[in-house]
């Protein structure tokens, strides 16, 4: 694994930030936590203003995987989806998950300003419709949300309404909600991992987690140090691998890519999106976009299930850019980037222990952004003493991907073969 960042418009336009050493040595502590995402940097954060004593042990640098390279857009709710949740784990359980997710949105915007957090925040984000069908489904999602969920803030959205906010006549309706929004997932990051450190924590970057064991006293292993700890708090996600080959195989790696277009100037990018929303399609393979703060089109989606990085990835995401936007064809792409989320196979997140004393975030399925937040503060409320909240995601049930070591990514491709099939009707 390189310990470098990914060559990427988040990597163009991070902020100054302090880089901390590799683990030397021998180190005891409270809780080790382990990745520097937004996870793990929540984790750690609530935890050290708590009073307790954080090592956190990062494979790269703070914010290397999807953290600091996601499309960014800052969503309520999981990505299996309410009514899923609901058959999943019920009514009432379901409810506390949303109600937490909600709270997800007021953490992100108060420790973005309690903690100075200069990461692009804007408010607004909509869900789009394809095909005439979706239209339906996105008219009796924001009555059940604003129903069921009480929660008002969602609004649908005309067609007429749609083309005068995106200037694409590629949608025939949509949805918008300004609770939600986007902002720079990298600067994000190290805001928080800014904000850990000066409660307490201490991190180490270029520190990979290879191994742990014990009981009341845990041991993790990196190559030139270790870790002694009461508590272990695993939030590497889908680049922890062999560290816990126990729940890696209830997650899938699956790479997304993006590509960033020169400037614009702000009169023609803000054409484009005239409200500034973060935009993504109900497509199962979805497109996502938004404006940057220096007035660029940002625009992702080119989902590989395969584990490969599908040829010219750079140039595939461009046509599909210029299908929702082909004004832009004499833009010229400035950034090209891709990296791996992790997903569930129910597509709900998966959080729980590997003993009394180690815990597991992952499986945010492309809902991170907001999600790892509040998940953070709630695995804190768990290692405090206070897990009713934690156990309300403990409570969903999870399989491994089907296939074993060898099939288990070729069964995956056939199914999202499938669901590519229906996009299209």
């Amino acid at each position: 694994m390189s310990t470098g960042y990914v060559a990427s418009y988040y990597t163009a336009t991070r902020h100054a930030a302090a880089a901390h050493p590799p683990l030397a040595g021998d180190v005891d502590c409270d809780v080790c936590v382990v990745g520097a995402g937004i996870a793990g940097c929540s984790t750690a954060l609530h935890l050290a203003e708590r009073g307790y004593r954080v090592v956190v042990l990062e494979a790269a640098r703070i914010g290397w995987g999807a953290s600091g390279r996601s499309g960014a857009q800052a969503l309520f709710g999981v990505a299996a989806g309410e009514e899923k949740t609901e058959a999943l784990v019920g009514r009432e359980d379901a409810r506390r998950l949303w109600d937490m997710t909600v709270e997800g949105l007021d953490l992100m915007q108060d420790l973005i300003a309690r903690h100075g957090i200069d990461c692009d925040y804007v408010p607004g984000q909509m869900h789009v419709a394809v095909k005439p069908r979706q239209v339906d489904e996105l008219r009796a999602w924001v009555e059940r949300i604003n129903e069921r969920y009480d929660y008002p803030s969602l609004k649908f959205v005309s067609r007429d309404e749609v083309q005068h906010l995106i200037a694409s006549e590629r949608y025939l309706a949509g949805t918008h909600d300004a609770r939600c929004g986007h902002l720079h997932p990298l600067n994000y990051t190290l805001g928080l991992a800014a904000a850990a450190t000066r409660a307490g924590a201490r991190f180490f970057e270029d520190s990979r987690a290879l191994s742990f064991d014990g009981t009341d006293t845990v041991l993790v292993r990196t190559a030139r140090g270790n870790v002694r700890c009461r508590h272990l708090a695993l939030c590497g996600n889908a680049w922890l691998g062999d560290t816990a080959p126990r729940i890696a195989r209830r997650i899938m790696p699956v790479g997304t890519y993006i590509v960033a277009t020169e400037p614009l100037g702000a009169a023609r990018a803000g054409a484009l999106i005239a409200n500034d929303a973060a935009v993504t399609d109900i497509n199962w393979v979805l497109d996502y976009f938004r404006r940057s703060r220096d007035h660029r089109m940002l625009f992702g989606g080119r989902v590989s299930y395969s584990g490969l990085d599908p040829f010219n990835t750079a140039h595939a995401t461009r046509e599909r850019m210029l299908r929702v936007f082909p004004q832009l064809r004499d833009v010229r792409i400035e950034h090209s980037w891709g990296g791996y989320v992790d997903i569930t196979l129910n597509r709900e997140p998966d959080f729980g222990r590997l003993a009394p004393n180690v815990y597991f975030l992952q499986g945010f399925s492309g809902h991170g952004i907001v999600l790892t937040g509040i998940a953070g503060k709630v695995l804190a409320e768990a290692i405090a003493g206070t897990a009713e909240r934690f156990d309300v995601f403990s409570r969903i049930p999870h399989r491994q991907f089907p296939g074993g070591a060898l099939l288990r990514r070729p069964a995956l491709v056939l199914a999202m073969a499938w669901y590519r099939l229906k996009d299209l009707f």
